[in-house]
């Protein structure tokens, strides 16, 4: 009998099979789904001496690939979540894409670039630096893709719908934008538009929060400041989210180079 066959059927073990190598490294900066990520490259590198040279075979002949994952940041798991497209409230765990489940498994579906050896090249990578990867499948288009399968609670709308509000970026937050996206290559418009279209209102996951005279919008380590009025948001401009004390310090980080030199060049934008 083999260690499948003996083990306790209530209780399962699974070993990963690779490593995502990723440029998301916290919770925070992770895409919420593939679509989100589109173009994010990852690397998924299979373990050494366990014959994945002869699993790989083939692969590259596929477009598209299931990843299925360990969530490796969460430590307990939620009945009920909030998802960042809600506004209806809190839905059933199980209704839902959220990374806090009983089991934290995740299922992705990433685009193929190119198999080298034990590495696996994708792009639209919605995981973490460091993700455990449990199993690779190819997404076969007849049987995988079911146009009809509706969208269940995301069908949902309130008076008024979610998807009806206008973002638009005032010049200067333009122009911000278009400096960090050349500096970091963040795609921070594309992620403030997407981000802010859904609702302006404050919500923990999407990072919106009220401030004094305003809302404010988290993206990775920067902050957006807009206004609202009626179905139009108005970005108006976007600071850095550091500290002045972190920013004068001695510490010689490259993200903490780039947001002394954006200061530099804004500070005086008002």
């Amino acid at each position: 009998m083999s260690p499948q066959q003996d083990q306790d059927p209530s209780r399962l073990v699974l070993e990963p099979i690779g490593i995502v190598r990723a440029s998301s490294v916290t919770k925070v900066e992770a895409p919420r789904q593939p679509r989100a990520a589109e173009g994010s490259p990852a690397r998924i590198e299979l373990l050494p001496g366990r014959n994945f040279e002869h699993a790989l075979e083939d692969l590259a002949g596929w477009k598209l690939l299931w990843v299925i994952f360990w969530f490796h940041h969460n430590p307990g798991w939620r009945p009920k979540v909030l998802p960042p497209r809600s506004t209806s409230g809190r839905k059933g765990v199980f209704a839902t894409r959220s990374p806090h489940r009983p089991n934290p498994l995740g299922l992705s579906v990433v685009r193929l670039e190119k198999v080298e050896g034990l590495n696996v090249h994708v792009l639209d990578c919605d995981m973490l630096d460091g993700t455990p990867v449990l199993d690779l499948k190819p997404y076969v288009a007849y049987t995988d893709s079911h146009p009809d399968a509706g969208n269940g609670w995301l069908d949902e709308r309130p008076s008024d719908p979610v998807a009806a509000y206008a973002v638009t970026l005032d010049p200067l937050a333009i122009e911000q934008a278009q400096w960090i996206e050349t500096r970091t290559g963040l795609a921070i418009d594309e992620r403030i538009r997407s981000t802010l279209m859904l609702g302006p209102e404050p919500h923990p996951y999407r990072r919106i929060r009220r401030i004094d005279g305003g809302m404010q919008l988290a993206v990775k380590e920067w902050r957006v400041r807009f206004s609202v009025e009626g179905r139009d948001v108005r970005v108006l401009e976007i600071t850095t989210g550091f500290r002045k004390s972190q920013l004068a310090s001695e510490a010689v980080d490259e993200v903490l180079r780039t947001h002394r030199e954006y200061q530099l060049r804004w500070s005086g934008e008002r």
